[in-house]
């Protein structure tokens, strides 16, 4: 992967993640601060690059439409506000992400709280408001369903649901997580926004209910691998590479892949999700090399 294109995806990403931003009112002051200092606290802006880039492999060469680009910034605000919340002093309780103070760490806990309720709230209006604008049938129509694949990855039996159970686990010491509750958690807690970003992006698309069923699956090998990563970084990483602290699970004896299986074995299951994830990407009868580039350095990645 050719870092210099990398970064300027995630550059023109970001400039048109920023355009959706709230804008402050006289009482909401610090609120929208801290929900620009979150967005722009840097990241892969790894959901809408996998969005866009999914699009673009079943849309042929069609332009891009604006509703497009209000899910990209949508998926972007939902993850954030996940992060914002999982930093809190309930949850990790971590004071540093991306190199610097987290939400809670800078503006205190109930601005953290409410800066995520905030983010998640407006990647929903962001999201309705594109669809109602929208004068093609197709976007109109392929909005609403991206729109339901996208919370329903996000809620209580996706995202919200993994997070539940890897906290349960944190605050239970009688529970012990084996290999099919870790990858319950690691395919809803990392996985299943991936899966609604990519999945939302073949349906922007116009992919075949066939092809978004393998860009679902896909998509969940894809999470697996990204996280047994983030596992494998977290003992063999730096702050100063990675921007938040590392040796965290050991710390807190949280059970990984790693703990159960040691790195070597880690290293193999990463390797196996993302043959997974690739065989199913070369079977499709579009082509991105981007893309297929982009799945091979997520999960090879050192930071």
């Amino acid at each position: 992967m050719d870092k210099k294109v990398l970064q300027d995806h995630v550059d023109e990403i970001n400039d048109l993640i920023y355009d959706y931003l709230p804008e402050p009112d006289p009482f909401n002051t610090e609120l929208a601060e801290a929900v620009s200092y979150s967005v722009k606290a840097g990241g892969k802006r790894l959901r809408p690059l996998l969005m866009r880039e999914t699009f673009r492999m079943f849309a042929e060469g069609r332009d891009e439409p604006e509703i497009l680009y209000a899910f990209m910034a949508a998926a972007e605000f939902i993850h954030t506000y996940s992060l914002i919340h999982d930093d809190l002093p309930a949850m990790d309780n971590d004071e540093y992400r991306r190199g610097q103070l987290t939400c809670h760490a800078r503006y205190g806990e109930a601005a953290g709280i409410l800066a995520g309720d905030a983010l998640l709230n407006r990647a929903y209006e962001i999201i309705f408001d594109a669809i109602e604008g929208s004068e093609e049938p197709d976007d109109y129509m392929g909005g609403i369903s991206a729109a339901r694949v996208l919370s329903q990855k996000a809620g209580m039996y996706g995202m919200v649901g993994g997070q539940y159970v890897d906290v349960y686990a944190d605050k239970h010491e009688e529970f012990q997580p084996d290999e099919k509750s870790l990858q319950y958690v690691y395919l809803n807690k990392t996985g299943a926004l991936l899966q609604g970003a990519m999945m939302a992006g073949a349906i922007l698309g116009c992919a075949s209910d066939l092809e978004i069923d393998l860009v679902e699956k896909m998509a969940g090998y894809i999470g697996l691998a990204f996280q047994i990563r983030d596992d494998i970084l977290d003992v063999t990483g730096s702050q100063e590479v990675l921007g938040k602290p590392v040796g965290s699970d050991a710390k807190n004896e949280k059970i990984t892949y790693v703990t159960l299986y040691g790195i070597e074995k880690a290293e193999q299951m990463v390797k196996a999700y993302t043959d997974r994830a690739i065989e199913i990407f070369d079977h499709f009868r579009f082509k991105n090399a981007f893309l297929r580039d982009l799945i091979l350095y997520l999960t090879e990645r050192e930071k």
